[in-house]
């Protein structure tokens, strides 16, 4: 049989090659099958039956989406074909083969030689699964060491082959690179060439962009499907987001507590979803233009206890078209091209029964007088080195940013990891004191306060971390937690101490007893939920979150998105948002400010971010946010991202900080550094090209206008 023509890096593939060789007539032939897989996680007291059913296939050059929110099986599924489940789980039933051979029941010396051989695996966290104390050089070769019986040099030319697959800058320099030394979009690139160095036939790739910019999620995904092209491989791409799959899968998979509830190809499940838990995750994710005084939709409570099934539809009860049939008989997968499980499928007549009447947020007063003025803020952090710790240079963090935060208004801060964001917002809550600069709270100087005065204040403003498990005591009750700053700051007695942490529980969603319970005891939601509370127990004017939903299923990033707009028209919140996802900002922010390396680059109203951004930065970042539709997905692979990754703060580009990577650079933007100006009313931007940016057709909006025509 001829070999393929096109090797790794577009060069011929030798016959007989110790990576293993492509054949013609392979693309798109079936190259995994699972029939009826069931997985259960046997516990002492019970068994959760963590997938149940599963019937899938996929081809070779062909990726498969798998959605759902978390704890509906998707993990579970990708490890039951690899075999490393958590402890007790086991392959209760079912068929797994792969290029024709059965998985289940092989040995475990006959798994780990498929396993990175044959199959490789991303996983989520690219900072837990690497090895800390080993080069990335290393790692790499460890497998083609075990898998190939390469010696170390073969090894290592092979690693820096893969690593220059993967588009890691400087590639040769990485290899003695140690993980902690890479970012997040590095890190996850190291994974995808370790699963790759061994050339497998099929690729599981776990939420491998749940964590990283939206810039970085893009490049990410763009390099999968490059990989997937070139080696002809199989690809299964496991999230929870809806928009992530549009654009990059050929067919998906949609599943709810253990089980298939749809499936059919991408294109099919956008334009005519049948599942009312399809169409609920669909139309929870917040989109760019959408009306921001709307209510977002969200499911309803949560998905059931799987030690413990229900009877009927699993779905039923989180359902807004259930009936007595759903709550009694259990609906089975069917169709051919478009299988879907549900007694009442969904159709165009009926979406707006199914999804409901949406609610609008209440009023906000218009913001008039300001709260908080940022005047030239700088952060600078020393880096010392050596026996003598001798400064060796200064890390950037934020340089002359220039903001005002009015009463009751939200500004979202956007931007890539790196940029500044969060912290600018330790800055403003007094956790971090700046280098130099003003920060003016009511007209009154806090930059200079001492920290017993910075105390006091700082009940005036609080955080709301991104990582609310991190922030929350793991040894303390939430109702010490919640006590602790009304306690610490001495206001009020006992008794108006807890009437004000219950209230905040009744506003927040939660039930009273979840003061007796741990936070390792609450999903991500509701220790977000508790953060929350928390940040509120003080009475603050304002509340900076920082990535508040970054981590989230879609569903349950709606309810906490809707609980914060409550709050704030409640009790007449200012809040800065920080994150890096323009989709979630734009629903909650009346006005946007854009960082790149510790700069702000644009300022405008939400709405004019959107329809005319001036910035190439903010134009890149626009055309990264996933939108849960295919042909827009399409499209905007064709206009390209932003390339490149953020350069080093330690010693920031001369000029425009963003001039390596912006297509518009002239030697002017490389010498000269662009100062804030205005462009329009309202709406200030640091570029010397701005005018040329907003006369070229904005074809991010022209295309989503297009495509809803």
């Amino acid at each position: 049989m001829p070999v393929r023509g096109i090797g790794i890096f577009g060069c011929a593939r030798l016959t007989g090659s110790v990576w293993g060789s492509i054949h013609e007539g392979e693309i798109m032939a079936e190259l995994l099958e699972i029939k009826e897989l069931a997985t259960e996680i046997r516990q002492r007291r019970n068994t959760i039956r963590a997938v149940e059913g599963v019937t899938l296939s996929v081809k070779r050059g062909e990726t498969l989406g798998v959605v759902g929110e978390s704890g509906c099986g998707k993990t579970m599924t990708a490890l039951s074909i690899v075999r490393l489940l958590p402890a007790g789980g086991v392959i209760a039933g079912g068929s797994i083969k792969l290029d024709g051979e059965e998985l289940v029941g092989a040995s475990e010396t006959r798994m780990r030689a498929i396993r990175g051989s044959k199959i490789g695996v991303v996983f989520q966290d690219p900072m837990t699964s690497l090895n800390p104390s080993k080069t990335i050089g290393w790692q790499i070769a460890e497998s083609l060491m075990i898998h190939k019986a390469a010696n170390k040099a073969a090894a290592r030319k092979r690693a820096l082959e893969v690593l220059d697959l993967v588009k890691i800058p400087a590639a040769a320099e990485r290899l003695n690179d140690f993980p902690h030394q890479l970012s997040g979009g590095m890190r996850q690139r190291v994974m995808i060439a370790i699963a790759l160095a061994n050339s497998p036939e099929l690729l599981i790739a776990d939420e491998p962009t749940t964590a990283l910019d939206v810039t970085i999620q893009a490049q990410i995904l763009g390099l999968l499907d490059e990989l997937k092209a070139t080696l002809n491989m199989g690809l299964i791409l496991v999230t929870h987001d809806l928009g992530v799959v549009a654009g990059r899968a050929d067919r998906v998979m949609v599943m709810y507590a253990g089980r298939v509830v749809e499936s059919t190809t991408t294109t099919e499940l956008f334009q005519q979803m049948r599942h009312p838990y399809t169409y609920s995750l669909f139309s929870s994710i917040p989109r760019i233009g959408d009306d921001r005084e709307q209510v977002l939709a969200t499911i309803p409570g949560l998905p059931p206890d799987l030690a413990h099934p229900p009877k009927g539809c699993r779905f039923a009860e989180r359902c807004q078209f259930t009936q007595d049939r759903c709550r009694e008989e259990d609906p089975a997968l069917e169709g051919d091209q478009h299988q879907f499980a549900c007694w009442f499928p969904v159709d165009h007549e009926i979406r707006s029964t199914v999804l409901g009447v949406q609610e609008r947020h209440a009023p906000r007063s218009v913001p008039h007088e300001p709260l908080l003025e940022l005047r030239g803020l700088v952060k600078e952090y020393d880096i010392f080195a050596g026996a003598l710790r001798r400064k060796v240079g200064s890390v950037h963090a934020v340089s002359g940013v220039d903001l005002t935060l009015y009463e009751g208004e939200t500004v979202g801060i956007v931007g890539e990891s790196g940029c500044g964001k969060s912290t600018l917002g330790r800055m403003m809550v007094g956790l971090e004191r700046p280098t130099s600069g003003q920060i003016l709270y009511r007209g009154d100087d806090i930059a200079t306060r001492s920290l017993s005065e910075m105390r006091k204040l700082r009940r005036n403003f609080q955080l709301m971390f991104q990582d609310p498990y991190a922030s929350l005591d793991p040894r303390m009750r939430i109702g010490a937690a919640l006590l602790e700053p009304v306690k610490v700051q001495h206001i009020g007695d006992s008794s108006a101490q807890e009437a004000r942490m219950f209230t905040l529980l009744d506003e927040v969603g939660l039930r009273h007893n979840a003061v007796e319970r741990y936070p390792h005891e609450f999903s991500g939601g509701q220790r977000q939920r508790i953060g929350f509370a928390r940040a509120l127990m003080l009475e603050p004017g304002l509340v900076v979150a920082d990535e508040p939903v970054s981590a989230l299923d879609v569903s349950i990033r709606s309810q906490v998105l809707n609980m914060m707009r409550r709050l704030q028209a409640r009790y007449g919140l200012t809040y800065a948002l920080i994150s890096h996802d323009l989709s979630v900002v734009s629903y909650l922010a009346d006005r946007i400010g854009v960082m790149y390396l510790g700069e702000l680059v644009e300022l405008a109203a939400a709405s004019d971010i959107f329809s005319s951004p001036a910035h190439p930065y903010t134009r890149g970042l626009l055309r990264s946010v996933p939108i849960p539709d295919p042909q827009i997905e399409r499209e905007k692979a064709r206009v390209g991202q932003i390339v490149g990754e953020l350069p080093s703060p330690l010693s920031p580009p001369d000029g425009c900080r963003f001039h390596p990577r912006c297509p518009y650079a002239t030697q002017e933007c490389s010498i000269d550094h662009p100062k804030l100006r205005v462009v329009a009313t309202g709406h200030t931007v640091a570029c010397h090209h701005a005018e040329r940016v907003l006369e070229d057709a904005w074809e991010l909006e022209e295309l989503v206008n297009s495509v809803e025509r």
